[in-house]
């Protein structure tokens, strides 16, 4: 029973500590991720509805494909994958530790046929003459070294970076620590969002995932939004000032939010998404002359309302443009479409007015004469808001990552023996990795000793 039970545990241990099982979860991480990155994270908007059919919606529903990232099977392989991480580690650590505090000092016969690079030298002199020439020697040119007398002879041993052997196991840690960072963002973080008009204000956001309302702890107000555009008509920045207030506290006041240039506090940070006008908050403003004579009128309407004009006939505002010329190229500026309906009824008739040519609706020929003056428009700002609390220790894996990639691939353990005997030194040199650069290094070495 005792035996039965050893052998299945041992298998099983062996199973976490293949390195075929590393790849293979590799490659499953690898492509489960692109999943993720083809299929809309989040609620599916119905546009992509719209491309599959009711059973894969339901298909994609039941595996999590639509939060792949925090689906079991996802953190599963996560799981598996540090798992198979840490025990490699704990498989081949000790041997690795054993090289480093546990080195060979004594280079004897036996041990000598196992360096690749050797050289002997005969020199004058007794052993204690050559131990203390060759300590100078070694701490001049690579490193102090650890002098030990056997059978008559002196053995020195000297090495440099020999912690670079744990470079790979500095990689294993900054991964396990990195998932860790990840799951702690993923279990006490969310990502929401929010649209607040300007002058208004809101300490409630929703989460992206369920549109479940979070209390943020304090309150944000948008005081003012603004949007600047291309000759084209493109947006070119839009920009919100927004103000945290905290316990009664302004914590900052009209800080401006730009894409790029997210405001945070408290852990939560704030990003400048998108925009959109305020329906029904935004005033827009007209002259009105007519055509034989008379004072202008001034008049200011909301999109939607209705006004009625001098001669009897009424005015809306259908839509506004701030840039036209990305519908009319001819044209640049904002410009308003308005209908106007005669008194008493009939059809209405339906133009475009603009605000940079004030003169041009008179060539419509009707009774009245219309030109735009410009608006008060009030909009939304939507900010995406984030919450991440485990995005240091991500930081710290990644500086881990960084230092461990360094010493695994820039850095080597160099050692150097030399064996002293009467009349005799022989100096031996091996590096766990590359051996070419270490090479040129052991012959610049030799030459140095046989120029003293």
């Amino acid at each position: 029973m005792t035996t039965s039970n050893r052998g299945f545990l041992e298998t099983l241990w062996d199973f976490f500590c293949s390195l075929k099982l590393a790849i293979s979860l590799l490659i499953l991480l690898a492509a489960t991720s692109i999943i993720g990155t083809i299929i809309p994270q989040g609620p599916p908007p119905p546009e992509y509805l719209q491309t599959i059919s009711e059973g894969k919606h339901k298909f994609y529903q039941a595996l999590g494909f639509f939060d792949m990232y925090h689906s079991w099977w996802f953190i599963l392989l996560l799981y598996l994958f540090t798992v198979n991480i840490v025990a490699c580690s704990i498989k081949r650590l000790p041997r690795v530790w054993k090289a480093i505090s546990e080195p060979t000092l004594v280079m004897d016969d036996k041990f000598e046929k196992t360096l690749s690079l050797t050289h002997d030298f005969k020199m004058n002199g007794d052993a204690a003459s050559l131990r203390d020439k060759m300590v100078a020697f070694l701490k001049g040119e690579f490193a102090a070294p650890v002098v030990t007398e056997r059978d008559g002879e002196f053995h020195l041993f000297a090495q440099k970076t020999p912690y670079s052997r744990l470079g790979v196991y500095v990689v294993h840690l900054s991964i396990i620590v990195i998932f860790i960072g990840a799951l702690i963002g993923s279990f006490f973080g969310y990502k929401a969002y929010v649209e607040i008009a300007e002058g208004t204000s809101t300490s409630v956001v929703h989460n992206r995932a369920d549109m479940k309302p979070i209390d943020l702890g304090f309150t944000v107000r948008c005081d003012k939004f603004t949007v600047s555009y291309y000759d084209t008509g493109a947006p070119k920045e839009f920009k919100s000032l927004l103000t945290v207030i905290d316990g009664g506290k302004v914590v900052f006041d009209k800080r401006p939010v730009i894409v790029n240039d997210p405001l945070t506090y408290k852990g939560i940070t704030f990003y400048q998404a998108s925009y959109r006008p305020a329906e029904g908050a935004g005033l827009y403003f007209f002259t009105v002359r007519e055509r034989k004579g008379g004072a202008p009128a001034k008049i200011s309407i909301q999109q939607g309302e209705r006004k009625v004009l001098s001669d009897g006939s009424t005015m809306q505002v259908l839509e506004v443009a701030q840039e036209v010329s990305k519908f009319i190229p001819q044209f640049q500026g904002p410009a308003a479409r308005i209908e106007v309906t005669p008194k008493g009824g009939g059809a209405p008739q339906v133009f475009i007015v603009f605000q940079n040519y004030p003169e041009f609706d008179a060539q419509r020929g009707g009774d009245l004469i219309f030109s735009y003056d410009g608006s008060e428009e009030k909009m939304f700002t939507g900010l995406q808001v984030a919450k991440d609390p485990g995005v240091w220790v991500v930081w710290a894996g990644c500086f881990l990552m960084v230092a461990g990639c360094c010493m695994a691939f820039f850095m080597s353990h160099r050692r150097i023996w030399i064996r002293v005997r009467k009349g005799e030194v022989t100096l031996g040199g091996s590096a766990n990795k590359n051996q070419p650069g270490f090479q040129l290094a052991f012959d610049a070495l030799v030459d140095k000793l046989k120029q003293q």
